[in-house]
């Protein structure tokens, strides 16, 4: 009898680890922005390189610089060189792609063929690399008139290739063309589960790249850090 009760709290013991386990990666994973059951793989934390932590977000939008936009007097997309080579024939755009999709098959230049990638600002499925654009997170525009167009040739193209930070995303051509060089205080991507996501990458690009936001810009990336779980 006494060699049963030892048992019996032998595995209570452990149950409560067990528990105990499963409560804290719980907390880990709502405390790195995860969207909870609702949310689609693509909207989940981590997609993007880079992508700080809730926490992180808040913080660094608390210490961005508030100032209007600047002029977009001598802009073009040109003064930011984009879709660099970036070896094996690949530029930057097909380096994303690849990213970004699944079971992705290329040519001999590098070119996706096939494969399946899913939009995640509407959740939208498309396995024609043709339908697909590489989104800037903060577009060129953007960043020209919060900052870069006092930039040397060199960091414009550095931001415009950046594939260490959370600043390209594949996405469907409709949402990136609806988007333009808005921000997101005007445009929000349409599937709200991926605000969290979004707001997360355009405080952390504006931070590294030391751009400000607008008074507007600002409140409303709180606004969609506030949908985050």
């Amino acid at each position: 009898m006494g060699r049963q009760v030892r048992l019996w709290q032998q595995g209570l013991t452990v149950l409560a680890i067990i528990a105990a386990a499963g409560c804290t990666a719980a907390e880990d994973r709502g405390s790195d922005g995860a969207h909870g059951p609702e949310a689609s793989p693509t909207a989940a934390a981590g997609t993007l390189p880079g992508m700080p932590t809730v926490r992180e977000a808040r913080e660094e939008l608390s210490k961005v610089t508030v100032a209007a936009n600047g002029s977009m007097a001598g802009y073009s997309r040109d003064k930011f060189p984009h879709w660099a080579e970036q070896g094996d024939s690949c530029s930057t755009r097909e380096v994303v792609l690849k990213r970004d999709g699944k079971d992705v098959r290329r040519d001999a230049e590098c070119r996706p063929v096939s494969g399946t990638w899913t939009s995640a600002y509407e959740g939208k499925t498309f396995t024609e690399p043709e339908d697909l654009d590489i989104d800037h997170t903060v577009p060129l525009a953007n960043a020209w008139r919060s900052g870069a167009r006092s930039w040397t040739e060199e960091r414009r193209k550095a931001f415009a290739n950046d594939l260490t930070h959370p600043q390209l995303l594949s996405v469907s051509a409709a949402t990136n063309r609806a988007k333009g060089d808005q921000g997101p205080d005007a445009w929000q991507p349409p599937a709200k589960t991926y605000w969290c996501a979004y707001a997360r990458a355009w405080v952390s690009v504006k931070a590294t790249y030391e751009l400000s936001v607008t008074d507007a810009e600002k409140r409303e990336l709180g606004s969609m850090l506030g949908t985050c779980s």
